[in-house]
């Protein structure tokens, strides 16, 4: 069975069995957590979300970057269209972890600086090999994004050796 086979299969199982019908587009918890695309950090496995409580965005690193918060004002306008806002009432959750794939590319800032579009000379500021600091720099852009006003930002890091998280920046 490849792959496809193997995940369809798995699929019609939850179909079957684990889907729950009447979720809205909107997550109930309204919340938005930021987080990274390694597979061991699954936000929703990783914080114990329920299907329809959270929304994810995943990218590199879990990191802000001038896209993801494009892909954030895009949401805005998808939950005005739903007669909803991002905005007060809302929580956004920046979430890295330890042993981050990105900590590989520190070597290679021509890489870095066109992923965060800055320049090569700005990258120390954004705290790549270090996921604490990451964390803290990503959740003061998006306090002080004029765009998200009344959005509750926090920070966490993952531990990917003992599954717990830390409080790094709290809402």
């Amino acid at each position: 069975m490849n792959v496809v086979e193997t995940l369809t299969a798995r699929n019609a199982d939850f179909a079957a069995g684990h889907f729950t019908p009447g979720l809205r587009l909107m997550p109930s918890l309204k919340t938005i957590v930021i987080g990274c695309v390694d597979p061991r950090v699954d936000p929703n496995e990783v914080l114990g979300a329920k299907a329809g409580e959270i929304a994810t965005l995943r990218n590199v690193g879990g990191r802000v970057t001038p896209e993801l918060l494009m892909e954030l004002m895009m949401l805005r306008k998808v939950t005005q269209a739903f007669g909803g806002d991002i905005g007060p009432g809302w929580e956004f959750i920046v979430l890295h972890h330890t042993d981050c794939g990105i900590t590989r590319l520190e070597e290679q800032p021509e890489v870095l600086s066109d992923f965060f579009g800055v320049d090569e000379e700005e990258l120390d500021e954004l705290h790549v090999g270090d996921p604490r600091a990451a964390v803290t720099r990503d959740v003061a852009t998006l306090r002080s994004d004029n765009r998200l006003a009344g959005v509750r930002v926090s920070g966490l890091v993952y531990d990917v050796t003992s599954g717990t998280v830390e409080t790094v920046a709290a809402p």
